[in-house]
């Protein structure tokens, strides 16, 4: 069986679209990582600073035009806050590309091209799936929720609102710098949805693989 063909293989009534349970956790799963990103963002900007930032759209996205990567300036002078020590430390920095600072400037490709992938993920969700897979769900699940709070973060604020900086200080050693830049291991700051992202990205190739596997040692 070819696995790139899924409905064609599925047995009738086994379609997540048409179970309410296959819903219910892609939603739920959805949502409460929505809210969860949306509100650790705004938890973020009101704490980890001196004083709340309030971003002012109109200034970024002027910024934005002359040069995205200065947009960083509308923040304020911050320490980072080290929640646990050389592990994670929370900074504010916004982000006027895509996951790892890819693209700045492109906001309105990565708003069409994040539409088109919530699009393939609920296509996946129907096509690729059956009711009794919920890690898939699950997965897909996570895949919105991420790619929904950063399309927010990119339509109300012109950039995304990143704070997480995981190993922070950690560099190559022998002074290795296969990144180039200061050879940190980890130079980048993100947000839970980055995680949700990254998260549901490895469940659904999980997924796939243990699905290939299985109809591999039937067909065998």
């Amino acid at each position: 069986m070819n696995p790139d063909h899924a409905p064609e293989n599925r047995a009738i009534g086994t379609s997540p679209a048409r179970s309410l349970r296959a819903w219910s956790l892609l939603l739920t799963v959805m949502v409460l990582g929505l809210i969860i990103d949306l509100g650790s963002k705004s938890v973020a900007f009101r704490m980890v600073a001196d004083a709340p930032v309030v971003l002012d759209r109109d200034r970024i996205l002027s910024i934005a035009r002359e040069d995205p990567r200065k947009i960083g300036m509308v923040l304020p002078a911050h320490a980072p806050v080290r929640v646990i020590p050389g592990i994670l430390d929370l900074t504010l920095v916004l982000n006027p590309g895509a996951v790892f600072g890819i693209g700045p400037g492109q906001r309105w490709f990565f708003v069409a091209f994040t539409l088109l992938a919530l699009g393939l993920g609920l296509w996946m969700f129907a096509a690729w799936t059956n009711a009794r897979d919920r890690s898939a769900h699950v997965a897909i699940g996570l895949l919105l929720s991420g790619g929904l709070g950063n399309l927010y973060d990119r339509l109300q604020y012109g950039c995304v609102r990143d704070f997480l900086h995981p190993l922070p200080g950690w560099t190559f050693p022998f002074q290795w710098k296969p990144f180039g830049g200061s050879g940190e291991i980890w130079p980048y700051v993100s947000n839970l949805a980055d995680l949700f992202l990254l998260i549901g990205i490895g469940m659904l190739v999980i997924h796939l693989w243990r699905r290939d596997h299985e109809r591999g040692a039937v067909a065998g």
